[in-house]
């Protein structure tokens, strides 16, 4: 049993374990329990997942991906329920975890942080710095998993590169004129190719979210899909900056417009918008990407930025995917946590679960 406390019923989550627990409580794991459920409120409570959607293959026929033919998808697509899905995404926060999981927990959030400097002062010191953390978050447990990656500019790369050599942390680097998008598509499948020839293992993209306000889904479309074409055997992240999208409805159209052009992870936010990631826009994402792979057969990744800073936060998200995507989102590979600040906590409330006590911040190296 991991996860205790119903919809309705679970009472909020203050980060510690609940000691106390009847064990008949919470919601086991079974056959059943792990198959991915519709999103109420989503895209209509009768209605499966991927109800309704025609498969990806027939979305880019000959002539689909016009503004004209993406524009008839994906104003067709299911409507988001605003208010139904921020009472989900609520409910799911009331959530709790058993005491015997919580360090499961922990663990798999670390070795799912994208540790992140995205800083006009970043310096080459700083940066190996940071990457010896991701190698080996706590000198003192080396029971405690590596992060995923790190994430910086592309001058800063070949940095990362030689930093992380010989260990799983992946170099990870924002592109395309980040964080505005504002620039010719020249220009950013340059800055693209810079960072691949620089070493960089994904890539983290912006969309022009000008174009795709103002209906221009076809340039969106292309760009997406040059980018992805010019990542070569680098991961494609395409950031959506959610907290200008506006509405609900477009964060689930962007999302469907980047996994149709080739992202491997659709991503919430640059960090430099706010608001940036949400309980809720990362629920229609998350919903997104489940009824994708459902068309499609390919699984997309989902990334949180931005605004993640606690180990409360962090373990309230790993129960949003679970809930929404499935378990099979629960690792690494399909969901990542950008943060620069994270880590700290996840390590303190680690070392919290093992000792029983809390160790201040001074106990660990700056992100």
């Amino acid at each position: 049993m991991l996860w205790s406390g119903s919809p309705g019923t679970g009472e909020p989550d203050d980060g510690e374990p609940d000691d106390g627990e009847d064990a008949s409580e919470g919601t086991a794991v079974t056959a059943e329990s792990t198959k991915a459920r519709p999103v109420a409120g989503l895209a209509g409570e009768a209605a499966g997942p991927g109800a309704g959607l025609v498969s990806p293959a027939a979305l880019l026929a000959e002539g689909a991906t016009s503004d004209a033919a993406l524009r008839q998808l994906l104003h067709g697509l299911p409507g988001v329920d605003q208010v139904g899905a921020a009472q989900r995404a609520a409910t799911l926060a009331t959530r709790s975890i058993k005491k015997d999981a919580k360090l499961w927990a922990l663990d798999t959030a670390v070795s799912m942080v994208d540790l992140t400097t995205l800083e006009g002062a970043d310096t080459p010191g700083k940066v190996r710095a940071m990457c010896a953390k991701a190698r080996r978050p706590d000198p003192a447990d080396p029971a405690v998993p590596p992060v995923a990656a790190v994430c910086i500019y592309p001058d800063l790369v070949g940095v990362a590169r030689s930093a992380v050599a010989g260990s799983p942390v992946a170099v990870a680097s924002v592109a395309t004129a980040f964080p505005s998008g504002r620039a010719s598509l020249a220009v950013k499948l340059a800055d693209v190719r810079d960072a691949v020839q620089a070493g960089a293992d994904e890539v983290d993209m912006v969309i022009d979210r000008g174009a795709f306000l103002s209906g221009r889904y076809g340039q969106v479309y292309e760009e997406v899909r040059q980018v992805r074409e010019a990542c070569g055997g680098a991961h494609l992240k395409v950031i959506l900056e959610t907290g200008e999208l506006a509405t609900l409805d477009n964060v689930s159209r962007a999302s469907w417009l980047a996994m149709l052009a080739g992202a491997d992870f659709i991503k919430t936010s640059t960090g430099k918008v706010s608001p940036a990631a949400t309980p809720a826009v990362t629920l229609v994402m998350l919903a997104a990407a489940r009824e994708f792979a459902q068309a499609s057969g390919r699984l997309v990744g989902v990334k949180v930025a931005g605004g993640v800073r606690t180990a409360k936060d962090a373990i309230r998200y790993l129960v949003l995917v679970r809930e929404t995507a499935g378990p099979r989102w629960l690792t690494p590979e399909l969901f990542r946590i950008g943060a620069s600040s994270l880590l700290n906590d996840l390590l303190m409330q680690r070392s919290k679960q093992l000792t029983g006590r809390y160790a201040g911040p001074d106990y660990f190296t700056i992100d």
